[in-house]
């Protein structure tokens, strides 16, 4: 993972210092700063790696294009933020054109295989489409805490909440989930 997590960082390796305005190397710097830790959430959430990159351009390019390219006060709260709501559209979209597919298949009576329970690839799918149901701020949590590896503090911090706040909303986002994907077996 950390190889695909090196991928999607390297295309500012290329750009020589020169070519970026002064007064966008603040982008630059939060880049590199926190793009392996955005890469590992994305990677958790989306688990492909165009998707990935993906989602990693189009959050750093929401970071340079923010308010005519001033920075913003906590950039990384801003870009985990950015690219927590970038990759569950993504996952959205995909639920949706999942769902167009097999409606489109059940019409033409394809009767689903019962190895579908077993399948880790339709249990991890189902997991993705329920986080993705789930209320914004139980979502937040989750994401930065079980995805993005941060601790209740950073969560707590990045959120505006305490970290006995974040710790509640884990476990509630963790007991919906729980319920929700009982109901699908």
């Amino acid at each position: 993972m950390l190889d695909k997590a090196v991928s999607c960082g390297t295309l500012w390796d290329f750009i020589g210092s020169e070519t970026i305005a002064e007064d966008q190397r603040w982008v630059l710097s939060a880049m590199q700063k926190h793009g392996p830790e955005l890469v590992t959430m994305l990677w958790r959430i989306l688990a492909n790696e165009q998707d990935v990159c993906d989602a990693y351009q189009d959050t750093f390019l929401q970071l340079a294009h923010y308010e005519g390219g001033r920075k913003p006060e906590n950039i990384k709260a801003y870009i985990f933020r950015v690219a927590n709501n970038v990759a569950i559209s993504m996952l959205r979209r995909k639920i949706a054109e999942r769902k167009r597919i097999s409606n489109s298949i059940a019409a033409r009576d394809v009767v689903n295989s019962p190895l579908k329970e077993l399948d880790t690839k339709y249990l991890q799918e189902s997991l993705r489409s329920y986080m993705a149901q789930l209320p914004e701020y139980l979502r937040n949590v989750i994401t930065l805490r079980d995805l993005a590896e941060l601790s209740y503090m950073e969560i707590g911090k990045i959120l505006g909440i305490s970290a006995g706040t974040a710790r509640v909303y884990r476990c509630k986002a963790i007991q919906l989930l729980a319920v929700w994907m009982r109901k699908d077996q």
